[in-house]
């Protein structure tokens, strides 16, 4: 059979960001309620932060175009020019945010080393900088991510959190999360969003991830947080108009799109499976959830990734001798099965 019969269409594993709404889910779409939203005056987009703001206990939330504006405004509602930001070397603020905390709010980051980027309290305890130090940045905010994308979507102790919290609380240190897939963490472990939000003082959760949505984050925190980043994210030129169309998405994942990223965290799971069985796979890292990262030995990720396309499926590098598979919305059993076969056939 040729390559073009094998598949009818291309796999796309690349990114859980690659998925398109589905038929319900533009029919929401189409039917919200919408008004602008600068003025305030966008039900959708109302409800969906006083949604959000609930479900996690906080005071209040504010939506915005991407993950990388919610957590570029939390860094900057919580910081002074010289400030230092307390995060792990593979964090997506750091890494995937084009030196945004330095462009956006002159901050410098203090990289930790922590088990595939997940930081404890004892390292933050001992990478504060003393305050009165007047040749090293002023420690200010320490931040999380859960799951840990570059740690193959691996989930936080809750317990170490809290540790790390009350380091926090005793250093007078903001918390952040980068809660980009915030979501397939709570589906694994059964926590709570309200957990999270007595932990952090802002939370960034994305929609257009795991939950499916086209576009789209929620930044949480106090109403004065809140209240200061709007005028942040008017000046990013994150301040959209009728975007209720866009907010209406996210609501019908918050109702249609939690509970099934199960599926995608065990078809990644088989994926792993397969993969671990190759000889050019050194190890992939343990999947906890919809992330399967793949460390080679005797092909490059070039070559790898070139082979996988020729057959119809996409991944891509995720470092000198990685490469990342991402389940998601879009990915079924029938294309699991197929991409099995193919990982085989190499």
């Amino acid at each position: 059979m040729s390559i073009i019969g094998y598949f009818s269409l291309m796999i796309d594993l690349r990114s859980d960001t690659v998925t398109k709404p589905t038929p319900a889910m533009l029919e929401a779409m189409m039917s919200a309620e919408v008004g602008d939203d600068v003025f305030g005056a966008d039900p959708t987009v109302n409800h969906l932060q006083q949604r959000l703001a609930e479900m996690f206990g906080m005071e209040d939330a504010l939506y915005c175009p991407s993950g990388t504006m919610t957590n570029q405004i939390a860094l900057r509602i919580a910081s002074r020019p010289q400030d230092e930001v307390i995060c792990d070397k593979r964090s997506h603020i750091y890494l995937y945010e084009g030196g945004g905390m330095a462009y956006n709010s002159m901050l410098s980051p203090k990289l930790l080393d922590g088990d595939r980027g997940r930081i404890t309290a004892e390292m933050v305890a001992a990478n504060i900088n003393p305050p009165d130090d007047i040749h090293l940045p002023r420690t200010s905010i320490v931040g999380l991510e859960n799951t840990m994308n570059k740690g193959g979507g691996c989930i936080y102790d809750i317990n170490e959190i809290k540790a790390i919290r009350k380091v926090c609380d005793e250093n007078g240190l903001h918390l952040h999360l980068d809660g980009a897939r915030l979501f397939n963490a709570l589906v694994e472990t059964g926590e709570s969003p309200s957990e999270y939000g007595e932990l952090f003082d802002t939370i960034s959760i994305c929609f257009s991830k795991g939950l499916g949505a086209p576009v789209g984050s929620v930044l949480l925190g106090t109403a004065d947080h809140i209240r200061e980043a709007k005028r942040v994210r008017k000046v990013l030129g994150g301040g959209m108009r009728q975007v209720g169309y866009l907010a209406a998405a996210c609501n019908y994942a918050l109702d249609h799109h939690i509970d099934r990223l199960k599926e995608d965290h065990a078809r990644a799971r088989i994926l792993g499976e397969e993969m671990a069985k190759k000889d050019f796979v050194e190890q992939v890292l343990p999947v906890e959830t919809n992330i399967v990262i793949s460390e080679l030995v005797n092909f490059t990720p070039k070559q790898l990734l070139a082979k996988f396309e020729q057959l119809g499926l996409y991944a891509v590098a995720f470092g000198p001798q990685a490469v990342r598979f991402v389940t998601h919305l879009d990915f079924d059993d029938k294309q699991l099965e197929q991409a099995v076969d193919l990982i085989r056939r190499l």
